[in-house]
């Protein structure tokens, strides 16, 4: 497996392996979630993490990479910067549900932080959901180090 410069032709595949990984993602969400307020936020989670990622990829303030093995892209992730507060932040990271449990992640996530690093940034921030589908990740983040800030969010539906 590589770690390379996302290519704005890769764009496609991009989308559908994130599509593919953050299924379940979406699945334990709405599970956890009260169903209307989950339906206010997501009446269609695909289009909007489509048009997200298409947005991340697309964006002049974020850098993208692909990790990409047997020539076929199993992995991405996003990152931005703010030079005034010297963080960075994993924006989005996915993995092929197949390559998913072999490393990737912390791979993507270990190339993302030595790359803020040697942009001058003091700090690493990522977000992602404390439900479980959100399991994996979680361990990917504290495996490499990064310390939980314990944050309530409630929600109602009006």
């Amino acid at each position: 497996m590589r770690i390379e410069p996302y290519e704005t032709h890769q764009l496609d595949a991009v989308i559908c392996l994130s599509l593919r990984a953050w299924a379940p993602v979406f699945d334990s969400i709405q599970k956890v979630m009260d169903f209307d307020v989950y339906r206010e936020f997501h009446p269609d989670w695909r289009v909007s993490q489509q048009n997200a990622v298409k947005g991340v990829c697309g964006a002049e303030d974020t850098n993208v990479w692909v990790a990409i093995n047997a020539d076929s892209i199993v992995g991405f992730v996003a990152v931005k910067l703010d030079s005034k507060t010297s963080m960075g932040e994993i924006y989005m990271v996915a993995v092929e549900p197949d390559f998913q449990g072999h490393g990737i992640g912390s791979a993507l996530t270990q190339f993302a932080l030595d790359w803020m690093k040697d942009a001058g940034m003091s700090v690493a921030m990522v977000e992602t959901g404390g439900d479980p589908g959100h399991a994996p990740a979680r361990r990917t983040y504290e495996k490499l180090g990064f310390g939980l800030l314990p944050i309530a969010r409630y929600f109602k539906k009006l």
